[in-house]
């Protein structure tokens, strides 16, 4: 939680120094080396064929959608607001699981979820004068596709390795990351300043490898249920990072939506165990 909690504040770091298809092809390849390394050293074995539909939805969400579109969205949007839009995402993900595996939820955990998805929602407007800025689309689909990529990994999680599900998932992403990263280079203006590599090193390194071996090491170790409860923390350090690190000013509506957000969240939780 802690190390996804400084992702967007890194993206701003790489932001500085690389364009935004940039910084999402070079984090991409970064990841995929430092995945295969592993997958390599280990002598991980290749996923069943069944299970190569389910990496590429990890892929395409979590190597590829996610990173792009939050990196798109952060050049006009604030760290901080980013963070309370996507903090809905174990809420959204619990939402495609359901709707995934065809299970009934009880209607508390439908009404719960809806309550969230409004109160995003007019956050949103209420910040933008009552209309969607194009930061905040970019947002909404980077959460839609994020949350399937976090459902199919979950679900390839119960007979696979958390961590091998995230590096077959990067590993899956290189070739279209390498397209982006070798399309953008010669387009987009680089500075490599201090700050921009250490940003870059970050959100390839840990937002899209490291944090994800960590976080299903922890949630094997003290079960979904519990981790799932740390995370709700996620939004509100990544508004406080963004305070210190990027000296953002927040507006009393960015806690107060995140409260309310992870409320809803904790009221899903609860009523699925």
């Amino acid at each position: 939680m802690l190390c996804f909690s400084l992702s967007f504040p890194a993206t701003d770091f790489a932001l500085e120094g690389f364009g935004p298809w940039s910084t999402t092809g070079i984090r991409g390849v970064i990841a995929a080396l430092i995945a295969g390394v592993a997958l390599l050293a280990t002598r991980a074995p290749l996923p069943d064929r069944a299970d190569w539909p389910a990496l590429s939805v990890v892929a395409i969400g979590c190597g590829i959608g996610f990173p792009l579109l939050t990196t798109l969205a952060l050049q006009t949007s604030t760290s901080a607001h980013s963070a309370v839009v996507i903090g809905a995402l174990p809420m959204a993900t619990a939402m495609i699981s359901a709707i995934r595996t065809g299970r009934r939820e009880p209607t508390a955990f439908w009404a719960a979820a809806g309550l969230g998805g409004i109160t995003i929602i007019a956050f949103t407007l209420l910040q933008n004068n009552g209309a969607l800025t194009i930061a905040d689309l970019y947002l909404f689909a980077a959460l839609i596709l994020c949350a399937a990529g976090y459902a199919e990994g979950g679900r390839l999680s119960a007979h696979m390795p958390g961590w091998r599900v995230i590096a077959w998932g990067v590993v899956l992403a290189a070739p279209v990351n390498l397209a982006v990263a070798a399309w953008a280079l010669p387009h987009e203006s680089v500075h490599l300043t201090g700050k921009a590599l250490v940003g870059m090193a970050y959100i390839a390194a840990i937002s899209q490898f490291g944090g994800f071996v960590v976080w299903y090491r922890g949630m094997g170790l003290i079960g979904v249920a519990k981790a799932s409860q740390i995370q709700l923390a996620q939004p509100l350090l990544t508004v406080a990072w963004s305070v210190i690190l990027l000296g953002e000013d927040v507006s009393p509506a960015v806690p107060i939506t995140a409260i309310i957000v992870l409320a809803c969240i904790v009221v899903t939780q609860r009523v699925k165990r």
